[in-house]
């Protein structure tokens, strides 16, 4: 889910930088945690789901 979810984030939140090739460390940074979270919150939910059963 983190691989669909992240990169639409990703182009919405920092596609001008992207287009524009001003990218900074800040915004590497926050590209990889805004694959990571949905990844994690993804996990969790999963995790969670799995031990109620």
């Amino acid at each position: 889910m983190a691989l669909v979810v992240g990169p639409i984030l990703i182009v919405i939140n920092q596609g001008d930088l992207i287009v524009s090739g001003a990218l900074t460390g800040a915004a590497w940074v926050k590209m990889v945690l805004t694959v990571a979270v949905p990844y994690c919150v993804s996990t969790y939910s999963s995790v969670g789901a799995l031990r109620a059963q």
